[in-house]
């Protein structure tokens, strides 16, 4: 499986982080089309099949993140 360059996962995350506290408070149609969009394009990214699988994942593939840490297991 390919998997995408951390610098791209890294952007994606936030993004979806952005948007998610943009749906918290506006919650308009855009916001969630948008984080739907990017939901989908993280989980393709990660090769899973929700988006907080895709966060745990995209979190770990990025720079700094320990390879030790399992809070993957944990959910």
């Amino acid at each position: 499986m390919l998997m995408a360059h951390p610098a791209v996962l890294q952007k994606l995350v936030e993004q979806y982080e952005t948007l998610h506290l943009l749906q918290a408070g506006e919650g308009s149609a855009e916001v969630r089309r948008r984080m739907d969009d990017i939901a989908y394009t993280l989980c393709v990214s990660t090769g899973t099949r929700d988006v907080d699988s895709a966060l745990v994942a995209a979190r770990h593939r990025l720079p700094g993140a320990r390879v030790e840490d399992d809070s993957a297991l944990t959910m």
